[in-house]
């Protein structure tokens, strides 16, 4: 005699019951990683603008960057134009300058950040860097440079000669244009040193070159410059990754 209850459906095997993950679910995971590793690997750039006549601030130039990049910085140098004539500069005693490549203005608004060597005349900036800056006109009408922070490191023929001075003269030039200037300040105690004749400032690192040039830059004032290129390469870091 049949049932008059029909048969119970079976369950399903719990294995069969599970959904089966079609290929390509891990892509989101995957194209994280990738968008993940592209900010990783793009770092901030910084550009060196100097003008060096008799080799001190290129010298310190070539600190700074080196600070620069332990900081993680993608580093580019550059010269400022000379405005005298190779005449004047052999009567001048100027050795050939360095390979680094000349700037123009436009170039500018491809970086994220500045740092200047400024040589001194006379207790403030040469003539070569504010004619290289006189050439930005365009910049500061369109606000290309505003918002970028910006650095200086400076020589000086004697401890009086400008170790503020040029710093404070160039900074009317980064405040027409808006930028955000990054002072030192005495983040490396080394400028407290009362032990040995030493430039730099609070404004940033300095040397001291002497009245006829032959003073090289100091091991401490190498290391007040290095100290610099980091100190400002975390300021920019910090800056990109807030900006993101």
């Amino acid at each position: 005699m049949g049932s008059c209850f029909s048969k119970p459906a079976e369950k399903p095997d719990k294995e069969e019951s599970k959904a089966v993950k079609p290929a390509g679910s891990n892509e989101p995971k995957a194209a994280k990683a990738v968008d993940d590793n592209e900010q990783k690997v793009k770092m901030p750039v910084v550009y060196v603008i100097y003008y060096s006549m008799y080799g001190h601030i290129k010298t310190m130039a070539d600190t700074v960057a080196a600070g620069l990049k332990e900081a993680g910085i993608d580093v580019k140098m550059f010269q400022v134009p000379e405005t005298l004539p190779e005449e004047v500069l052999g009567k001048m005693g100027a050795p050939p300058k360095s390979d680094d490549p000349i700037i123009t203005a436009d170039k500018l608004p491809e970086a994220d950040g500045f740092v200047f060597g400024v040589p001194t005349r006379f207790g403030m900036m040469a003539a070569q860097m504010k004619s290289f800056f006189d050439s930005t006109g365009q910049l500061w009408l369109k606000g290309s440079l505003v918002g970028k922070p910006a650095g200086i490191f400076f020589s000086t023929a004697t401890q009086g000669g400008g170790q503020e001075t040029t710093a404070l003269t160039a900074i009317t030039q980064i405040t027409h244009h808006g930028m955000l200037y990054v002072p030192i300040g005495y983040s490396d105690q080394s400028l407290m040193n009362m032990e040995e004749i030493h430039g730099g400032s609070p404004y940033g690192a300095g040397c001291l070159a002497g009245t006829d040039g032959s003073r090289q830059p100091s091991e401490l004032e190498l290391k007040v410059a290095k100290h610099q290129g980091t100190y400002f390469g975390g300021v920019v870091s910090a800056l990109s990754k807030g900006r993101k």
